[in-house]
């Protein structure tokens, strides 16, 4: 049998031909036919069949730190610093509700499954024994989980206002579990001010001036968001919300069946691979090249077609103006199967690229869905792809 090719949802072989950690479990008596699990999903591409999709549902304007207001384009952090822990203003909402409504129907229209976490109020403030904080929103599933196979693992996110996001995915996550997927969280981190860097600046990284983060190592503490999956490849990102101590946990929890690279960054401010570097396909990658030196990318990629993104469209509104983004959301894209990508309608330029790389894009208007912390891979999770666990290296 072939071990890199043979792997399908519910039966699987590891590299030394013993059962796989990643085969399908669930309960039952001993010799009873293990569940098909519910999860199953390897890369970025495969034929989308059931998704997460983020909601608007609570939303609070997260309490001020500076893990936050340091993730921020400068522009917009006077309106994060008043606002801190108020409601988002209702029109905000109901804008973004309207694209987000869009984008469901374009899923739902592809055939795909859709899922909703539940409503939570985020505005009540809740305390730990050494800070307390209100809450964010669920506006983007894809940061505090990462789907690997049949199993969701909850990430150990920086940010104090996100710590008891994970309450609204826990009936979906529950049901996933009862019916044969697999649910892991990393450990739960203590998010006291000794993780954080208090001196922390923005670098200039123009001028030479080292890089710096708004998090250290004295904890594990990662955004699932800062991975992104290319079968038994795994890609990150360290950033101001992934340290190192995070992306190790990750690599000894998943174990010598992946392989996992990290790709620095030339953001000053980073915070999610996703709007730097984005497979889209098999042998296709999409990278920023403010962000990313592509002469530093890890060497597997060598045999890969590497798109360089063109650059972001100029876009216009108060929305765009107070968004958590930077303008290279333009590249956090959603991709529904190996040609069909859903890209933001305002990035023209992109939307030709794409095309003329073979891909089929389907424009949809998201740029109001910024406040709320991303674009289409941001708010959503794919919980189910229709493929096998492959290398593509």
């Amino acid at each position: 049998m072939d071990r890199e090719s043979h792997i399908t949802t519910g039966e699987a072989v590891d590299q030394d031909g013993r059962g796989d950690r990643y085969a399908g479990s669930g309960f039952g008596a001993p010799g009873t036919p293990k569940p098909q699990s519910p999860v199953m999903a390897w890369n970025e591409w495969d034929p989308l069949e059931e998704v997460i999709v983020g909601s608007l549902d609570g939303a609070t304007i997260p309490t001020h730190h500076l893990t936050v207001i340091f993730n921020l384009p400068r522009a917009a952090q006077p309106f994060y610093r008043f606002a801190s822990g108020f409601r988002y203003p209702k029109f905000m909402k109901k804008l973004a509700q309207q694209e987000l409504d869009n984008f469901i129907s374009i899923l739902a229209g592809e055939g795909v499954k859709i899922r909703r976490p539940d409503s939570i109020d985020f505005s009540k403030k809740f305390r730990a024994p050494r800070w307390s904080s209100r809450g964010f929103c669920v506006a983007c599933p894809r940061d505090p989980y990462l789907v690997i196979g049949d199993e969701i693992i909850e990430s150990p996110m920086c940010w104090r206002s996100r710590y008891f996001e994970g309450d609204a995915y826990r009936s979906l996550f529950k049901e996933y579990f009862r019916n044969g997927a697999r649910w892991t969280s990393a450990p739960r981190p203590q998010l006291t001010d000794e993780l954080y860097n208090y001196d922390y600046r923005v670098p200039n990284l123009k001028a030479g001036e080292p890089m710096q983060f708004t998090v250290n190592e004295f904890e594990p503490v990662f955004d699932a968001a800062d991975f992104v999956r290319c079968g038994r490849d795994i890609f990150v990102t360290r950033s101001n919300v992934t340290n190192l101590m995070g992306i190790e946990w990750l690599r000894r929890h998943l174990g010598p069946g992946f392989r996992i690279h990290e790709i620095e960054s030339r953001c000053p401010q980073p915070m999610h691979i996703d709007s730097s570097f984005m497979p889209l396909a098999p042998g296709k990658v999409l990278v920023n090249p403010d962000y990313i030196d592509v002469e530093k990318l890890p060497a597997v990629l060598k045999k890969w077609d590497v798109l360089i993104a063109p650059r972001p469209d100029p876009v216009e509104g108060f929305m765009s103006k107070i968004s958590m983004c930077s303008p290279w959301t333009s590249i956090n894209v959603l991709a529904i199967d190996e040609k069909k990508i859903v890209v933001d309608q305002s990035q023209p330029t992109l939307i030709k690229a794409l095309k003329d790389w073979g891909f089929d894009p389907i424009p949809a208007p998201f740029l109001s869905y910024g406040p709320f912390g991303g674009s289409f891979h941001c708010a959503t999770l794919d919980v189910r792809r229709r493929g096998t666990l492959k290398s593509y290296f």
